[in-house]
């Protein structure tokens, strides 16, 4: 039996499924989900993150939290979470970079969002000596002070797509006529949670939503509004979402999301405004959206590029110039990708943001 297999059955049997069961069952399926069989990052896997492009990426946002735990008089415990912390690459360049910073490590309390058993074994290697704790869900971290960091987390929720009528909304679902799986439309009805955006949209627009994005940005809104504490969203996507984003990635390459499922990556650009207003929401503050190269650079990424290039040479001289462009550089992630910065209404927003 594959995935393929058992999604024809449920359609046969339920009928068309909307994108967001769709990704469900592809990334997270127990047995054939995405997430659940493999190592997707690095050379050998389908896609490659900013962390392990370099480890200044991971670096530079730690001693951006840092410096947002000292700001807001370092208050002991905290709580030091990254949600969906792939190999642990980020977290392990994080705790290395604030080793220095009086308290910080003694403070915190580690704590790792993550639902798949392969990629809690590799955090597990990588991160034994830190004493990390792991949970499936948000609501499960402690109600304190809480420093955030979700690195492409949130491209990988489910979404739901709808096309614009004249009048309403119609529900882009994936049905199987002939035995093949294929989008297709549901009936015009009422979505009260799309009434503003007649307003900004067509006839034909396709507008994205996540629904499964709005409790986990509440659950980090509602702690650092009442706690305390700073988190720091990277992702690739924009201030509202328009457009068909759904992508599948395989081998590093783009491919059908339709094909062959739970053999590819799905994800789907951000709506950031969607998760800003739940902050807002909540009582937390946002930055204002910031391209990851600014972001970057503002935190001092060159001189720490070139500080590291003070002791290479060669292949390895190369790699690091290849890794400062590609993380800061307009055409490969410095616009694509984005950083929404969030923390309590009385304090300032984390270096490297602007309120």
């Amino acid at each position: 039996m594959s995935l393929h297999a058992l999604l024809l059955e449920r359609i046969s049997q339920s009928g068309p499924l909307t994108v967001a069961e769709y990704m469900s069952d592809c990334l997270l399926h127990p047995d054939f989900g995405y997430y659940a069989t493999r190592d997707p990052f690095g050379i050998k896997g389908d896609f490659t993150t900013a962390p392990e492009i370099s480890q200044m990426f991971g670096e530079l946002l730690g001693l951006s939290l840092a410096q947002a735990w000292m700001d807001q008089g370092c208050p002991t415990p905290f709580t030091l979470a990254e949600l969906g912390p792939g190999r642990g690459t980020l977290m392990a360049d994080l705790l290395r970079a604030t080793a220095g910073v009086p308290g910080f490590h003694t403070a915190a309390q580690i704590m790792l969002v993550e639902a798949s058993p392969t990629m809690r074994r590799m955090q597990n290697e990588r991160l034994a000596s830190a004493d990390p704790h792991w949970t499936d869900d948000i609501d499960a971290l402690p109600q304190a002070p809480l420093f955030l960091i979700a690195n492409e987390f949130f491209d990988a929720l489910p979404i739901r797509q709808f096309i614009r009528e004249a009048s309403g909304w119609r529900e882009r679902l994936i049905g199987a006529p002939d035995g093949v799986l294929a989008f297709g439309l549901g009936a015009d009805v009422p979505q009260p949670g799309l009434a503003d955006r007649m307003e900004d949209t067509t006839p034909g627009d396709l507008v994205e939503i996540c629904d499964a994005a709005r409790p986990v940005m509440a659950g980090i809104a509602e702690r650092i509004a009442a706690h305390g504490g700073a988190a720091l969203l990277v992702d690739y996507g924009d201030w509202r979402s328009l457009g068909d984003t759904l992508q599948a990635v395989r081998h590093h390459l783009k491919a059908d999301p339709l094909a062959e499922p739970g053999q590819a990556d799905l994800t789907a650009h951000v709506d950031f405004e969607a998760l800003a207003q739940v902050a807002t929401q909540a009582g937390c503050a946002h930055s204002r959206l910031t391209p990851q190269g600014m972001f970057l650079e503002r935190l001092g990424i060159t001189a720490r590029a070139q500080a590291l290039a003070r002791t290479l040479g060669g292949s390895e001289l190369q790699s690091l110039i290849s890794a400062h462009r590609r993380l800061t550089h307009p055409e490969e992630m410095g616009n694509l990708f984005k950083v929404l910065g969030f923390y309590p209404a009385a304090a300032n927003p984390p270096p490297g943001l602007e309120a």
